[in-house]
């Protein structure tokens, strides 16, 4: 199974990834985890991107798709891989599919969390009183004025990949706002299994 996950920053991405993992067997790709690990390992990839990061550069769309090509062929994504965070752009999705078509691979289906963004800023700052009265570090990121930025970047560079993907019919859409045990059904729903 091979699946994208689309959706605004708070939107749930990393929470419905961490149980399509467990339920599924199936790694999460993360670009910023896998660029951080290719950085530590001093892979030849990973000597490219730490000089552009220490820069203040973003990373070229060619140099993350080679990372996603060496682990979509690493044998734990035999039996597929969760992309989060990535394609953020068009750009970076047509990108993949030439990818993906090279492998003589498809996608399963691309899952957008959809969200009421008020909401989106309630639940950030929801989450970080959590953190702190847990003791928790609240992410630098994590608060409603970095959110707003976020979202704004979201709107104009990410959100025109769902149009791409449903002009594809490729693309389906779970409401995000659900509870998280709901928003698991209905992305269920949406690749096809039964729940």
């Amino acid at each position: 199974m091979r699946l994208v996950l689309l959706g605004p920053p708070g939107a749930g991405k990393g929470t419905q990834a961490a149980r399509l993992v467990a339920k599924y067997g199936i790694p999460q790709l993360s670009t910023g985890d896998m660029l951080r690990a290719a950085v530590a390992a001093g892979t030849p990839l990973g000597a490219q991107a730490k000089e552009i990061m220490n820069r203040g550069e973003l990373v070229p769309d060619r140099l993350v798709i080679d990372l996603i090509d060496l682990r979509i062929c690493a044998q734990e994504c035999a039996s597929g891989f969760i992309l989060d965070g990535f394609p953020r752009t068009v750009a970076q999705a047509r990108a993949l599919d030439v990818l993906l078509a090279d492998k003589h691979m498809n996608l399963d289906a691309v899952i957008e969390l959809l969200v009421d963004e008020d909401a989106l800023l309630a639940r950030v700052e929801n989450r970080n009183r959590v953190t702190l009265k847990a003791g928790g570090v609240v992410r630098a990121d994590d608060n409603p004025e970095s959110l707003k930025i976020r979202l704004e970047a979201y709107r104009a560079q990410t959100a025109p990949v769902s149009a791409y993907y449903a002009e594809r019919g490729a693309l389906k859409q779970a409401d995000g706002m659900a509870p998280i045990d709901e928003v698991s059904a209905s992305i269920d729903g949406a690749i096809g299994v039964r729940v």
